[in-house]
Parts: C-alpha cells; sequence; structure tokens
C-alpha cells in the first residue's frame, strides 16, 4: 500500500519523523516537501541526527502571499499524485502545505489521512484555523489528540472514521528523552525561554517594544530563540536588541537544541502551539502570550495560562507553577503506531 506524506513546515517535521518509522515494512511511504518554510539549520538535525530520509520530491514553493503559495503548491503536489498513483495521501495540521495537500487528494478521489484533526482555536483571522476546518472537511480518516477535538469534529457533524490516538509529537519527544539526545546548556534551570514569533505579536513596533520590555523585566533571565520576523521587524523598527540586557537573544535551534534550552530551563514564554505541548511533557510552567489556544487541555491545573492585551502578571504567572501534571495527556507516546495501524484497516 503507497501513501504519500505531505511536508512543509518545521512543525511538519516533527510530526513526520514518528509517522515513518512506524510506516517501516508496513506501508510504502513517499515523501513530499513543499518548501513552505526550509531552513538547512533547522531541518538537518532531522536527517543527520535522527536519520529521516530525504523528501523524495522537493518542490521548493518557497514564501509567498497565501493564493499564490497554496495554488503553486496544488499544481505541483497533483502532478506528483497523477504520477505515483498513491492509496492515500496523509497531511500533517494546519499549513497552506496541509490544505493544498488535501485539495488536490479529494478532488482527484485519493482518501486524504488527517493528522491533528479536530484543533480549534475558534479564531477565524488565523490562517492555520481555515486551513484546519477547510482539511477536515475533506478528510477521509481523522485522527484526533484528544477528546475536545474529537467533541470539535462531532460539532460540525463530523463522525465517521474519526480516532483519538494522542498527540504524534509526543512519540518524538519521548524518543528524544528515551535515546538521551538532549543536550545540556550552560546556565541550566536559571533562566526563562521564550520564542515569539506570531504577527500579532511583531508586526507593529508598539506591541513587539512592550512584549519585549515586559520580557526584560522579569526576575530572571530570558533566553530567547529569535524568529526570523521577530529579528526583521526589530530591525525595521529601528529597536536596538542589545538595549534589553535581561535577554540573550540566540539565532533559532534545532529541534533538539530547542527542546534542550526548554528542557533546562524554569519555564516557556510563548505564541507557538506546539512548544505549550512540549512545556507540559516536560513540565515547564507556560505562559503563552495569546488570547486563545487549540491546547485547551495545557491549561488544565495551571500547566500553561494565557496572557495577551496586559502582560503586567507575566513575572508573577511564570512563577507560579502546575499544581498537578498529567503524565498521559494527549496519549502515551505510541500514537504513530495507531495511526498506521487504522491506515492499513482503512
Amino acid at each position: 500500500m503507497k501513501v504519500i506524506a505531505i511536508i512543509g513546515a518545521r512543525p511538519q517535521f516533527i510530526k513526520h519523523f514518528p509517522f515513518e518509522k512506524a510506516c517501516d515494512g508496513k506501508l510504502d511511504l513517499v515523501t513530499i516537501h513543499t518548501g513552505q518554510h526550509y531552513d538547512e539549520n533547522m531541518s538537518a538535525v532531522f536527517f543527520e541526527q535522527l536519520g529521516m530520509k530525504k523528501p523524495d520530491y522537493m518542490l521548493n514553493v518557497g514564501s509567498g502571499n497565501h493564493g499564490a503559495q497554496t495554488a503553486k503548491m496544488m499544481v505541483e503536489i497533483e502532478e506528483v499524485l497523477l504520477k505515483e498513483k498513491p492509496n492515500g495521501v496523509v497531511v500533517y495540521g494546519d499549513t497552506n502545505s496541509t490544505l493544498a495537500g488535501a485539495l488536490v487528494a479529494s478532488k482527484i478521489h485519493v482518501p486524504v489521512f488527517h493528522i491533528e484533526a479536530g484543533l480549534r482555536s475558534f479564531n477565524k483571522k488565523m490562517p492555520e484555523e481555515i486551513n484546519r476546518i477547510l482539511t477536515d472537511h475533506v478528510s477521509n480518516c481523522l485522527f484526533t489528540p484528544s477528546t475536545t477535538a474529537t467533541k470539535n469534529l462531532e460539532k460540525e457533524g463530523i463522525f465517521k472514521n474519526v480516532f483519538e490516538v494522542g498527540d504524534i509529537m509526543k512519540d518524538l519527544v519521548f524518543y528524544i528523552k528515551d535515546k538521551n539526545l538532549l543536550i545540556e546548556t550552560s546556565a541550566k534551570n536559571s533562566y526563562y525561554y521564550a520564542t515569539i514569533h506570531r504577527p500579532y505579536n511583531t508586526d507593529k513596533k508598539e506591541r513587539l517594544s512592550y512584549v519585549l520590555g515586559v520580557l526584560n523585566k522579569l526576575n530572571e533571565p530570558v533566553v530567547m530563540s529569535l524568529h526570523p520576523r521577530t529579528r526583521n521587524n526589530a530591525k525595521l523598527f529601528g529597536l536596538d536588541l542589545e538595549a534589553y540586557k535581561n535577554i540573550n537573544f540566540i539565532e533559532p535551534q534545532s529541534y533538539i537544541d530547542n527542546l534542550s534550552y526548554l528542557n533546562d530551563s524554569k519555564g516557556l514564554i510563548t505564541d507557538s502551539g506546539g512548544m505549550q505541548k512540549e512545556a507540559y511533557w516536560l513540565k515547564k510552567k507556560c505562559v503563552t502570550i495569546r488570547t486563545e489556544t487549540e491546547w485547551v487541555e495545557t491549561l488544565k491545573n495551571n500547566g500553561n495560562v494565557l496572557l495577551f492585551e496586559d502582560l503586567n502578571n507575566l513575572n508573577k504567572e511564570i512563577q507560579n507553577q502546575c499544581e498537578m501534571w498529567d503524565v498521559l495527556l494527549y496519549g502515551n507516546g505510541n500514537s504513530s503506531t495507531m495511526i498506521v495501524e487504522k491506515i492499513l484497516n482503512y
């Protein structure tokens, strides 16, 4: 049975690696990398340290406006699907690559298998929300990470072939911990780790200056992995990053290095989606600089907290520890095996 998996951004590498391992000897897996986002330094770890196979097709679509980018992906993905004639197409998460793959496959009647289905932020200003809703509604098999996600689908009338399998990202976090691949940073447990990249936190000078100013006043030093968007906007706005003496700005990190910085920190401050879960699994308090989260379960017992308009309580919240960690949150780290079995049964 031949299945094509479509990846296009760093979070999809994280989800694809466990799936690729689970497919070994069970499915003929062909991989398309759309090139939506590609950074050799950030991606190399998957190929060099983890031994992930190089994509069979590299489309090099690159960045661009949503319409042009998605359309270009659709044209090129369709050519590959018509050539390869797969039995199914696997898409991950909620990027433009996800939507492009799902639309093309559904229109030429190839079954779509959506990993990380059912997530909803209920904020349609986020392009990811549009992508995930549309992808779910054309998918043939939907793999949800939680009961909340499953219920979201039921509210939209999707009941058939919905499987609650946990979160495939947990498979990789556990794999890296079990293989002792985490590195030790130079300042263990003496800093907060921060990643800020979303447009509503970085695209206006006043907002970006406010966020950095609050981080600069925290009771502990901050190590901040500087996303290209954040760095570029800071330069555009004339913000002198060296003026923020409490923040150590570092380059974007590879997956394992990023996880290591998080693991050695006293807590996480982020607007990322996936890192909220990683912080929870590593038992690190998280403050999410957003008004909503798709991962509502992480909010239980104060493992994660949302702050946005007023960040004055950030110092208090990051120190306010979780009352009790749920070790089975989003599954037991065996999602990829369950997904492969369901695809074979389908």
